[in-house]
């Protein structure tokens, strides 16, 4: 049981043949249908996700994360108030957050998070753009199985022939997105996933990259979202954490209702 849960773990969203696991461990497709019924309730109880199974000869079963409820609300308070801290304030109404982004201890619950936001729209690529949305965009795509697509505002030559996109910035100034040919094909759905939002004109960007290649972009997760401008570029996101302006004006993180 400990070497089955451990796939699905290792291999989140992935499908996993119950037939092999069968053969492997020399027990019947029942034994580990039953075994398998254990560990989904585990998993329920723990809040790390549940066990689709799949029906058909060929059928399997995969782990679909989830990050929600009590453990959910804790862990993003947790994070909310470490941010909050005066040691973290930046000038411009920001905050240091770069460290936590790139810590896999915070980084992998805050993409499976994200995952679980979205899981039920199956994007087939997660989309992000350099370089603070990376660690997060990467745990998103893991927990989803899906690859990582990312914008980079510099083309590099290892990433092949690319496509390139004007968009504006908040400030008026027309900035490049490049994204690699072999990263996005029409007819995927894409997710865009980053890490900080101010007037939204990077995901703004991105969209129309995701345009451009005629993918179709099924969401918009971002970690934290500024509550300042009110009107930003694009329409529709969900953010994790807000921040906000304090009663003495100084910023502060909140959990996104």
């Amino acid at each position: 049981m400990i070497r089955i849960a451990s796939r699905f773990l290792a291999l989140p969203s992935r499908q996993i043949s119950l037939t092999e696991m069968s053969e492997q461990f020399k027990v019947s497709k029942t034994v580990i249908s039953e075994d398998m019924a254990i560990i989904d309730k585990a998993f329920r109880e723990e809040g790390v996700g549940t066990l689709k199974v799949g029906r058909g000869r060929s059928g399997g079963a995969a782990m679909k994360p989830g990050f929600s409820g009590n453990d959910r609300s804790s862990f993003l308070g947790k994070v909310a108030a470490v941010l909050s801290s005066n040691d973290r304030i930046l000038p411009g109404m920001l905050i240091h957050y770069s460290d936590i982004l790139f810590n896999p201890a915070f980084a992998r619950p805050l993409g499976y998070a994200l995952a679980s936001d979205f899981a039920g729209k199956e994007p087939d690529v997660v989309m992000t753009s350099e370089v603070k949305g990376i660690p997060l965009a990467i745990f998103t795509a893991h927990a989803l199985g899906v690859p990582m697509a990312v914008c980079r505002f510099r083309n590099r030559p290892g990433d092949g022939p690319a496509v390139a996109v004007h968009y504006p910035s908040g400030s008026g100034e027309v900035r490049t997105m490049f994204m690699g040919t072999r990263f996005l094909t029409s007819g995927k759905r894409a997710l865009i996933i980053d890490d900080f939002m101010r007037g939204g004109s990077t995901a703004a960007g991105m969209l129309l990259v995701a345009k451009e290649f005629g993918a179709e972009v099924i969401g918009i997760g971002i970690f934290i979202a500024a509550s300042e401008p009110e009107k930003k570029a694009v329409s529709e996101y969900r953010s994790l954490l807000r921040l906000e302006r304090g009663p003495d004006g100084t910023p502060v993180v909140k959990v996104r209702r």
